[in-house]
């Protein structure tokens, strides 16, 4: 292979990378995972044999889906023997996700969503996000998939059965509304107002709080309004150092990147719906916490 086509399968590759990052993230739920996924689908590109490939991007995406497929299977036997409730590695930003990019369709990488799809089988998964959220026509996951029409047809409305009716899944509010209410609640857990805390979730609000077996944390997810501002309300008020609150965009949302005095104590991320705060996500585990950049020293 000459420089030119190295140069060429390069630039083939780097057109779609956006694609197949945003399809592994969500996928796998952990950003090195992904890049991983992405990585070997480059290896594999550049063994194929071009005279072969008639669409590069469908290529691509068919390489990268089925590595992504096979990860996950393994990682589902992992999250069997995971300490407590497993959320998705958060993705954070200082600045709100760029509607024009491939890896920022910011509603299908919110921790809620993630969350739902977790009820998929790994194929069930890669047919509805191949077809629902990055638009590939039918025939072209079925390809991808190596199933045929029928099959893929079965698999894409069993999967849109499957996660109808999420308690998690209400349809969000728009982005002033979601962050007028992280702001209410961050000011409830400062004031230790345990009545106002409460009235701001749902009925049924669930919290995932994930630490992996290292960091403290719920072993088990707790549902309804009462027992979750109870938790937040026990472990806020045990403390003596103050929370620092950074605003920050968590898997497509606004958040939180939350300090105890210099101690980086995780990602605070809600979903909300017409009700209240239905899901409250607590990410500790600090595997899932290293890329996270916080100032080194100043007042937020």
């Amino acid at each position: 292979m000459d420089h030119a086509d190295a140069r060429s399968d390069a630039g083939d590759f780097e057109a779609s990378r956006q694609v197949l990052r945003g399809l592994a993230y969500r996928m796998l739920g952990s950003r090195a995972d992904a890049e991983d996924a992405v990585q070997e689908t480059w290896l594999r590109w550049q063994a194929a044999d071009r005279g072969r490939i008639d669409n590069i991007r469908a290529w691509l995406v068919t390489a990268c889906t089925r590595l992504c497929i096979d990860q996950l299977r393994s990682a589902r036997h992992r999250r069997e023997t995971y300490v407590g409730p497993w959320l998705p590695e958060p993705l954070v930003t200082e600045s709100a996700p760029s509607a024009d990019e491939e890896m920022e369709r910011s509603e299908t990488l919110t921790t809620a969503f993630l969350l739902l799809l977790e009820r998929l089988t790994p194929v069930e998964r890669a047919a509805y996000l191949l077809q629902h959220v990055f638009g590939l026509e039918h025939a072209a996951v079925a390809a991808a998939l190596d199933r045929s029409g029928p099959a893929t047809r079965q698999l894409v409305s069993r999967a849109r059965r499957k996660l109808e009716g999420g308690a998690i899944a209400a349809q969000p509010v728009p982005q002033p509304q979601h962050g007028a209410m992280l702001e209410a609640f961050r000011d409830a857990l400062r004031s230790g107002d345990l009545a106002r805390l409460t009235a701001l979730l749902a009925r049924d609000a669930q919290l995932y709080s994930d630490g992996g077996g290292k960091a403290r944390a719920s072993m088990n997810v707790i549902e309804g309004a009462d027992k979750v501002a109870r938790f937040f309300h026990g472990v806020w008020g045990k403390q003596t150092r103050p929370f620092t609150y950074l605003p920050r965009w968590i898997s497509g949302r606004p958040g939180y990147v939350v300090l105890l005095g210099e101690e980086m104590m995780g990602t605070l991320g809600l979903a909300v719906g017409a009700e209240g705060i239905s899901g409250v996500f607590w990410v500790r585990n600090p595997d899932k916490l290293g890329s996270i950049e916080v100032p080194e020293s100043g007042v937020f």
